[in-house]
């Protein structure tokens, strides 16, 4: 009989980020009292799942969001190098015309390839590491369940590629929200369903439109 599992891959919840820069992999950015409350509403949704491994970005944010998971559990995250947020050349800046990064010309260019893209990461090379980690992560929790705390580029990226979308897209059109779960379902070594969830949806701040590069 083919056995079941499934892998969710949670996004972290709000950070602390009064200045408004793009943090990316930047240490020491850690999440809010909101954000908290996100990551404990998670823990109190998935209290009754099958989970019998744990997965965490290196990132604060994402092993904060992570510390009452594993609490509910009494499980140890792997930290994964694998599932950190996708490297951007506009870390640490303000992302806009009028007031942040691009407002230099100069910075223009690095916009110039949308497909790869040429301000960050590759595409593919985040769809390799976050399969090899999801992979990593079904063989650890073989007929049960595994839950990896990421980030929204990095997941929205692999889902998009196993889904068959195209990996350039709009960043504002991303079903990722903070603290948000996709949830890819194998029958053995194949994935046959993904699904996504929003627990702490009512929790959830007003976007910011102008926010569209890299992720979070």
């Amino acid at each position: 009989m083919t056995e079941t599992t499934v892998v969710h891959v949670m996004r972290h919840g709000e950070v602390h980020n009064p200045t408004g820069v793009l943090y990316g992999r930047i240490p020491d950015f850690h999440l809010s009292d909101l954000g908290r409350a996100m990551a404990d509403r998670v823990a109190e949704h998935v209290k009754n799942r099958d989970i019998v491994h744990l997965v965490s970005s290196p990132l604060e944010r994402a092993q904060e969001t992570m510390e009452p998971i594993a609490s509910v559990f009494g499980i140890t995250p792997d930290i994964d190098e694998r599932v950190i947020e996708a490297a951007n050349l506009f870390e640490g800046k303000k992302f806009g015309v009028g007031d942040g990064a691009l407002k230099n010309p100069s910075a223009w260019w690095l916009l110039r390839n949308p497909v790869k893209p040429s301000w960050g990461e590759p595409y593919q090379q985040i769809v390799r590491r976050m399969r090899d980690a999801i992979e990593t992560a079904r063989q650890k929790a073989a007929g049960h369940e595994a839950l990896i705390v990421s980030h929204q580029l990095p997941i929205w990226i692999v889902r998009s590629a196993i889904e068959g979308r195209r990996l350039w897209h709009d960043p504002r059109k991303r079903q990722c929200s903070l603290a948000s779960v996709t949830s890819f379902t194998f029958h053995g070594e194949s994935i046959v369903s993904v699904g996504y969830s929003e627990p702490a949806k009512d929790l959830l701040p007003v976007k910011n439109p102008k926010k569209f590069v890299g992720g979070a």
